[in-house]
């Protein structure tokens, strides 16, 4: 099995990098949030969360990355059963053998889905580590649910998705001490279209940094996949709800759906 994965990442990896973004002038940005609250059935009624637009915010990301997620599902699960189980799916026409023959061989009781212990097992033998939380996100993009499977439909974009992330990780990480710091990250932020201020970047490093090391915080492979998928979907979260003046409006139970799989993956 991972001799199997090893060789499709390092069959990827080797490819020439190529431009996945462009930059334009940021959309929304967060700067302060207003919070309306009303009594209800739930002890909050449609709340209002304003962000007011400011220099910082979310950028369009070009189209190339798009298409590479293309086949990936939005990070919304509003108005979907976020336990709804995965239906049986097939391999698409043109799947590389080597994605068919790793997902049979991790496959091992042959039920035609992939659960999240088993994928951790064959992602974390391509030289990186993946925390479960790493994986549950990974798993949520893919899904929209939090049931922690896939199938072949879900699991074929999510490994091409972690090579578009292992070209942008290595890509900042510039000192190639194989972790990245907050300058790198971002940096790399920038890149994906989020002009994140300095002092979240901070807190996004302190956040997610899981090295354990006192003073100087960095992000691991995982980790910085972790944070990113965080900054995206929550950033496309208010995007998809905004008005052309920066500002979104989110009833009380949509906003939970929409925010808490980012807190309890």
């Amino acid at each position: 099995m991972q001799a199997y994965a090893q060789r499709y990442y390092n069959d990827q990896s080797s490819q020439q990098e190529q431009q996945y973004y462009r930059s334009s002038p940021p959309q929304y940005g967060m700067q302060q949030s207003q919070f309306g609250v009303q009594q209800s059935q739930y002890g909050v009624q449609q709340p209002q969360y304003g962000v007011q637009q400011s220099q910082y915010g979310m950028q369009k990301i070009s189209s190339s990355f798009q298409s590479s997620q293309s086949q990936g599902a939005s990070m919304s699960v509003f108005g979907q059963d976020p336990f709804c189980e995965i239906m049986p799916s097939n391999f698409p026409p043109g799947t590389d053998p080597k994605i068919v023959e790793c997902f049979n061989r991790i496959d091992r009781d042959g039920n035609g889905v992939v659960d999240d212990r088993e994928l951790q097992a064959v992602l974390s033998s391509c030289n990186y580590s993946f925390n479960m939380r790493t994986v549950h996100l990974l798993m949520f993009q893919f899904t929209r649910t939090n049931k922690r499977t896939l199938g072949p439909k879900e699991f074929v974009p999510l490994m091409k998705c972690l090579q578009s992330w292992r070209t942008i990780f290595q890509r900042f990480d510039r000192d190639r001490n194989g972790s990245i710091d907050s300058s790198e990250l971002g940096q790399a932020l920038s890149s994906l279209g989020f002009v994140v201020p300095t002092v979240i970047v901070n807190l996004l490093i302190s956040k997610f940094n899981k090295t354990g090391t006192v003073g100087r915080c960095s992000l691991q492979y995982d980790s910085f996949i972790e944070c990113c998928l965080t900054v995206r979907g929550l950033s496309e979260t208010f995007n998809a709800k905004a008005d052309g003046c920066g500002r979104a409006t989110f009833g009380y139970e949509e906003f939970l759906l929409n925010i808490l799989p980012f807190i309890i993956a």
